[in-house]
């Protein structure tokens, strides 16, 4: 279709160069001399853009722009201008133009004013197009020759990126090509972890940053400088759903360090966080704390002593550290609003946000959720527009005018599971979708990642027989009875626990204040 363009300019006739100029590259282009005219013009024609100018006899540009918006509210408008004047574009941009252009005017400033608001996302979706496919290439080649777990960092740091950078590309085929080399590389890596995972425990294995240490390592050193530390734990929050907020939170916090570690197997709140907290593995969880442990079988909650853990763990290391420590859905439910001041005053405060878990849940459990976030893209928009307008983002922006450090970090993601695999199990078998946990199990190796002796992977077991597996990738674990009805409620919906570059490698970041 041929773009048309609105010029308004009280001296139209001195602007036909630019008009036979414009219509030569075959645009379209209405005139008005008033703003009266140019708005019945609005009215009556499919417009592209306008260019207004500011100074006009009866009805002026910053008059004529609020009415335009009126009609089209998302029509981009550019104001021409005689007057740099500060005051005269503070005006303009307060009534929401687009962009503004200093008279005279000429041809490559309008074409650019074209290219931008008018070609815009199609010569950004091209250039996509183009990227994408020279970095296929690369990340092709970084897959094929990884051989350690920085390089799998790299390479799953590069896919987010691109998961994040074509969350807005229409185009089905370039989104088709990065799923295709997401489950390439979790192929790849789920076989990486296979031959080093139970390696990692042995002291003298170089291995990546784990659970149990990212207090000890990362957090701790902060409170020995004397710092005020507000550590945002976001359950099942991963690395490519941080760099969607992340513009949001720019103008009120500065990233200091972005870092990532690897979340321990399962990847699932019971084992990952209790882990964090208590700055062990399960399986001396287990032993120091029997009393904190709760296996999967049982109907406790799993998580219900974190606080416990964490005080265990300055114990352990002779710190006398003072913190306060929440865990919530929504900051609105406790206590009837949270008391920012007095939740900060300690030198280590902990948040533990719950949502988007729950999200994630709601999703596998409701048609309306599983519509809204139908694929990654649409995943990365919803945690988007929730944390846009959710209580953590105003809980977060208000906590920038205390002298702290905020670090916001997880205890694991999620993946998009497609494929289910058949395993079997007794009664008493863990109901994780990702992992299972019993004593009777029967499965096909190649298919898993199974760890026969927990012990091994530092696992508590309820039975001297228990084993662990894990699925791998985006597989699923689904049992017979029933399997193409559970083939089908499942699939396509996001889960944890088992192995993969989405639930394994996530967000460690430190953020300061900008004073702003």
């Amino acid at each position: 279709m041929q773009p048309t363009i609105l010029w308004v300019d009280d001296e139209i006739d001195l602007l036909r160069p630019h008009i036979i100029f414009l219509e030569q590259k075959g645009y379209k282009v209405l005139t008005a001399n008033n703003g009266f005219d140019a708005i019945e013009l609005v009215k009556a024609n499919q417009v592209d853009i306008v260019f207004l100018d500011e100074n006009m006899p009866g009805i002026g540009g910053l008059e004529t722009l609020p009415k335009i918006k009126e009609i089209k509210s998302t029509l981009p408008v550019v104001m021409v201008t005689k007057s740099e004047e500060e005051n005269i574009m503070d005006m303009a941009v307060g009534a929401q133009i687009s962009d503004y252009l200093i008279k005279p005017v000429n041809p490559k400033q309008v074409l650019l004013a074209l290219k931008k608001f008018i070609h815009g996302k199609e010569l950004v979706n091209e250039r996509q197009l183009t990227d994408y496919r020279t970095a296929f290439m690369q990340i092709s080649s970084l897959i094929s020759s990884a051989t350690s777990y920085t390089d799998w960092v790299d390479i799953y740091r590069k896919l987010a990126a691109w998961q994040v950078r074509l969350s807005h590309n229409p185009d089905s085929n370039l989104k088709q090509m990065l799923e295709m080399q997401f489950d390439e590389a979790n192929k790849v890596f789920s076989k990486y972890i296979k031959s080093n995972y139970l390696n990692w425990f042995n002291e003298k294995t170089d291995k990546p940053l784990l659970s149990p240490s990212i207090l000890k390592t990362k957090v701790f050193p902060l409170l020995e400088s004397n710092t005020k530390v507000l550590l945002l734990i976001i359950d099942n929050f991963r690395y490519d759903q941080w760099k969607t907020i992340e513009p949001i939170l720019s103008e009120k916090w500065q990233v200091s360090t972005e870092e990532v570690y690897y979340s321990i197997l399962p990847t699932a709140t019971q084992y990952a966080r209790n882990s964090i907290f208590a700055g062990l593995m399960p399986l001396e969880i287990h032993k120091k704390y029997p009393d904190y442990w709760v296996f999967d079988e049982e109907d406790e909650g799993k998580n219900l002593f974190e606080k416990e853990l964490l005080q265990a763990q300055f114990k352990r290391l002779g710190m006398g550290t003072k913190f306060s420590y929440i865990k919530t859905d929504t900051l609105k439910g406790v206590g009837g609003g949270l008391n920012i001041k007095e939740f900060l005053k300690n030198d280590l405060a902990v948040l533990v946000y719950n949502f988007v878990d729950s999200m994630s849940h709601s999703r596998t459990d409701s048609e309306m959720m599983r519509g809204l976030a139908a694929d990654e893209s649409a995943y990365l928009s919803l945690t988007r527009s929730w944390f846009l307008h959710s209580d953590l983002r105003e809980f977060i922006e208000q906590a920038s005018s205390y002298n702290i450090k905020l670090v916001i970090t997880t205890d694991h993601g999620a993946i998009r599971v497609k494929n289910p695999v058949k395993v079997i199990g007794d009664k008493a078998t863990s109901t994780n979708l990702r992992y299972k946990l019993g004593r009777n199990l029967n499965y096909n190796p190649k298919e898993v990642f199974e760890v026969r002796k927990p012990e091994d992977a530092h696992l508590p077991k309820p039975n001297i027989s228990s084993s662990f597996i894990f699925a791998l990738g985006n597989d699923f674990l689904a049992y017979p009875n029933n399997f193409n009805h559970y083939a089908t409620y499942y699939s396509d919906t996001f889960q944890h626990g088992g192995v993969s570059l989405e639930e394994m490698i996530v967000p460690f970041i430190t953020l300061n204040p900008t004073g702003r």
